[in-house]
């Protein structure tokens, strides 16, 4: 009778990337304020003298977790800046849902951090904000290539739309629930471009 045995993981070299895979995986799945250091260890696996090497607090953790988010362009922002889209398709996008395995529907990382750190001061918060706000300013630049009226007003709008969607997607896991908030976007675009037929536009 034969047996079969697995190999440990290696828990030298990568200890950072297996901590920040293995945190996104628990904060995704059972939320940031239940996820544990100790678990975080227990999963990606590291001592708890390696994973404080790399984070010396949870909020520096959760931070580097939101920042790899943007960097590997899975937000709700990620398609603002393609340089292959046109102006008007790119703000569409942020109506598609990222994601299409068989998984539950998540919403945006970004407003369910800022939930779970209710506190407006807080690192953790400050820096969702900040994500936030940056995603008004990508809309607001597009909405001013297409010469559309008050893009400032309209970014917000759009925004708005985007973050409601993504929240409701969620919480009802419909994975193509944007297609309400796209069709409504798409109205107050068509409403706010230049009319031909009005002198000045």
């Amino acid at each position: 009778m034969s047996t079969t045995t697995t190999a440990p993981q290696r828990r030298g070299r990568g200890g950072r990337e297996r901590i920040l895979a293995a945190a996104a995986q628990l904060f995704a799945t059972q939320g940031i304020n239940a996820t544990g250091m100790e678990q975080v260890a227990e999963e990606a696996p590291v001592s708890k003298r390696t994973l404080y090497a790399h984070f010396r607090t949870k909020n520096d953790l959760v931070i580097a977790h939101l920042q790899g988010l943007v960097l590997s362009g899975a937000t709700l922002e990620s398609g603002l800046t393609r340089e292959d889209v046109s102006p008007r398709e790119r703000i569409l996008m942020l109506f598609d849902q990222l994601t299409a395995d068989a998984g539950p529907v998540r919403g945006c990382p970004f407003i369910d951090a800022a939930a779970e750190f209710p506190d407006p001061h807080s690192a953790v918060h400050s820096y969702a904000r900040e994500q936030k706000l940056r995603m008004v300013q990508l809309i607001a630049a597009l909405v001013t290539e297409l010469s559309c009226r008050e893009p400032l007003a309209l970014a917000e709008q759009l925004a708005t739309l985007a973050d409601g969607a993504a929240s409701r997607a969620m919480v009802l896991d419909e994975a193509d629930y944007g297609r309400h908030a796209r069709a409504a976007a798409e109205v107050l675009l068509e409403q706010a471009l230049p009319d031909p037929n009005r002198p000045g536009e």
